[in-house]
């Protein structure tokens, strides 16, 4: 039986880090979904650290946002 993998700690940063930027813009999922030309239950996955996703959506989800892509993978030191 195959086991899932587990998200590592830069997966679960880059999850937290959309979410808060979505947040902090007052955007939905369906929203940013909208902005960034993406399904709104693919952004809730990548939210819940539920995909790998391709440089090319971190870009388009950064866009979106408006932030650098590398704002998406800072890393909570707290």
């Amino acid at each position: 039986m195959k086991t899932k993998a587990r998200p590592s700690n830069l997966c679960k940063s880059f999850a937290a880090n959309v979410r808060a930027a979505r947040e902090t813009r007052g955007l939905s999922q369906k929203q940013l979904g909208q902005l960034a030309g993406l399904h709104r239950t693919f952004v809730g996955a990548v939210e819940r650290s539920e995909r790998n996703i391709s440089i090319y959506k971190i870009g388009r989800l950064a866009d979106a946002l408006g932030v650098e892509p590398m704002e998406l993978f800072k890393l909570d030191r707290t």
